[in-house]
C-alpha cells in the first residue's frame, strides 16, 4: 500500500511538472560488443519554463540520483557514473547516467527496461540480429507529444545488412522519434555481420613485447662480448 501511495505521489508530481515546463529531451548512447556486452549512456533533460518546476523536479524519482542508482542496479551490469544537476544559462535540468553490461538482453530483467525486449541473438549464417523495443508513452495532462524527444544511438562491432533507423553513418545508426511517431511501440532492429578480427588479448601484447626485450637485452650482450 506504502509503495502504491508512493507510485502515485510521484505521478501527480511529474504531471505537474508536465504542465510547468517545456520539452523533455531522451538520448540513449550504446556501444556494442561482438558478444553482446558492451556500454550505455543515457542523458535526459527537461526544460523548465516556470520557476516553480524547480520545487517539483528534486521530488521525482527520474531526477534523483539515489533512487537512479536504486534503479539501475543489476548483477548484471555495473554502473560507472550518475549525474544529476541543473543547467542554469538555458533553464534545464538534467540526469546521465553510464554503465557497463555484461549481456545486453539481460537488460530486460533491470526496472527501467521491463517492457524494452532487448533481443540480442545468431541470425543467418554469420549474422546477429539485435532489437530493441520503445513501449508506448502515455502524455501527461495537457502535454504535446511534439515537446517529447527520443533519440538512440547505437555503434555496432559489424557490418550492417539491414536496419530501420531513422539515420545511418557506416555500423553507426540513429533512431530519432517524438511522442507521435512512437505510437503504440516502436521496435529498433538491425542485423549485422560481425568483424572478423576481434580485440587483441592484452596477454599478446605483453608476452610479444617480452620476447622483444628478450632478443633486444640477448643481441646487445653479444655485441658487447
Amino acid at each position: 500500500m506504502h509503495k502504491k501511495i508512493k507510485f502515485i505521489h510521484s505521478l501527480l508530481i511529474f504531471s505537474t511538472l508536465m504542465l510547468l515546463s517545456g520539452c523533455l529531451n531522451y538520448e540513449q548512447d550504446v556501444k556494442l560488443k561482438i558478444d553482446g556486452s558492451g556500454s550505455m549512456k543515457i542523458h535526459y533533460w527537461i526544460q523548465l519554463n516556470n520557476s516553480d518546476s524547480s520545487k517539483f523536479i528534486s521530488q521525482v524519482g527520474i531526477f534523483n540520483a539515489d533512487s537512479l542508482k536504486e534503479e539501475f542496479k543489476s548483477k548484471f551490469a555495473k554502473i560507472e557514473k550518475i549525474a544529476v544537476y541543473a543547467d542554469t544559462t538555458d533553464s534545464t535540468y538534467h540526469a546521465k547516467i553510464e554503465f557497463s553490461f555484461d549481456k545486453i538482453d539481460s537488460l530486460n530483467t533491470m526496472k527501467p527496461f521491463v517492457d524494452s525486449r532487448f533481443s540480442f541473438h545468431e541470425g543467418a549464417a554469420n549474422q546477429i540480429v539485435f532489437s530493441q523495443f520503445i513501449p508506448p508513452i502515455s502524455p501527461a495532462f495537457g502535454y504535446e507529444g511534439s515537446k517529447y524527444k527520443v533519440t538512440y544511438k547505437y555503434e555496432f562491432p559489424g557490418e550492417i545488412l539491414v536496419h530501420n533507423a531513422t539515420e545511418a553513418h557506416n555500423n553507426k545508426l540513429t533512431w530519432s522519434y517524438n511522442l507521435s511517431d512512437i505510437g503504440k511501440g516502436k521496435t529498433l532492429s538491425v542485423t549485422f555481420t560481425p568483424y572478423k578480427l576481434k580485440e587483441t588479448p592484452t596477454w599478446i601484447f605483453v608476452f610479444s613485447g617480452s620476447v622483444l626485450a628478450f632478443v633486444i637485452f640477448f643481441l646487445l650482450k653479444k655485441k658487447k662480448n
